[in-house]
């Protein structure tokens, strides 16, 4: 008999995963993996995604296999529309289970809140080391919510930038979070205001419509867009994406869940992937936008590291 699976709560995995930096060099390695094909050991679905339209909600089942790692993980991602930042449920909610390879047996069950936030703004932060324009100074946020804090900790961690901006609908939001981070942070009173000249933009929305214009944008400037994730959902303008060069995480994902991508009619440059792996170039003169959906191998990656931590510390 198996012996019963470990449950990691949030403040665990968050022990066991302090920052986000520390994901940046296996998620490289993962991103190279998934975009080689067969040859990089991933195996891994695109989403899929249950509506629960009564209550205006999704359920995501995220599986994935890495040989590289030899780590087979499954999330189970809930997200609830019409949240607001101060309810007691979080709109998103994620869960891990970490299998033994071998037999299948279920070795950990982990909270995957902290592991999606942190996963996701690692992703964000590869993407803007290959295509940030250089010398970049501008660090722009649109949304204040969970994955506006995560980013925020790894862009302050890998980056240089001298004046960092946010921008969020509720402006009490935008204003706790330029008081609650280390570091100064000017709150803006619209979009268009912190946008405007930035070198790096982020997008961790909520949006279902469009929230950033092209004629905003500086030429040259790349953007991590982030929210958005489902086909009928719009961050970014035609305008934008028919200017800028288009990098993914994931092409079949892209084309299938991004709205972003499907209503724009934007053609995919080349996954982040290719990028890391030098198939592809990273095109820092031109504008830039890393179309960030999430890919299952992330979390793989993630919880296997959080596992093997707190394997080694018991």
């Amino acid at each position: 008999m198996s012996a019963a699976p470990a449950f990691l709560s949030a403040a665990e995995v968050q022990r066991h995963l302090r920052s986000s930096s520390l994901l940046i060099p296996p998620l490289e390695a993962a991103l190279a993996n998934f975009s080689s094909g067969p040859e990089g050991g991933v195996v891994q679905p695109v989403r899929t995604v249950v509506p629960v339209a009564k209550h205006r909600g999704f359920l995501g089942v995220m599986p994935a296999y890495s040989a590289a790692e030899d780590a087979l993980t499954t999330k189970l991602v809930t997200f609830y529309e019409g949240r607001s930042a101060t309810s007691a449920v979080p709109s998103h909610q994620a869960t891990v289970l970490l299998f033994e390879p071998s037999n299948g047996s279920l070795l950990a069950v982990m909270d995957g809140n902290v592991i999606t936030a942190k996963r996701t703004a690692a992703v964000s932060a590869i993407a803007t080391k290959y295509l940030q324009p250089p010398g970049s100074e501008v660090l722009c946020i649109l949304g204040a919510g969970v994955q506006a804090y995560s980013h925020y900790e790894v862009f302050m961690e890998q980056f240089p930038f001298k004046q960092v901006r946010i921008w969020n609908r509720t402006k009490e939001n935008a204003e706790k979070f330029a008081a609650t981070v280390q570091g100064e942070v000017q709150v803006c009173s619209s979009a268009q205001e912190a946008v405007a000249g930035a070198d790096v933009i982020i997008t961790v929305t909520m949006a279902t419509e469009p929230i950033l214009f092209g004629e905003w944008v500086k030429p040259g400037a790349h953007i991590n867009a982030v929210g958005a994730s489902r086909p009928d959902w719009r961050e970014l303008d035609d305008a934008l994406m028919g200017q800028a060069l288009l990098y993914v995480d994931s092409r079949e994902a892209a084309l299938k869940e991004s709205g972003d991508v499907l209503l724009s009619g934007a053609k995919i440059f080349a996954e982040l992937g290719e990028v890391v792996k030098g198939v592809k170039p990273a095109h820092c003169d031109r504008t830039t936008v890393f179309k960030s959906l999430g890919v299952a191998v992330e979390d793989t990656v993630a919880a296997k590291l959080v596992y093997d931590s707190w394997s080694s510390a018991r």
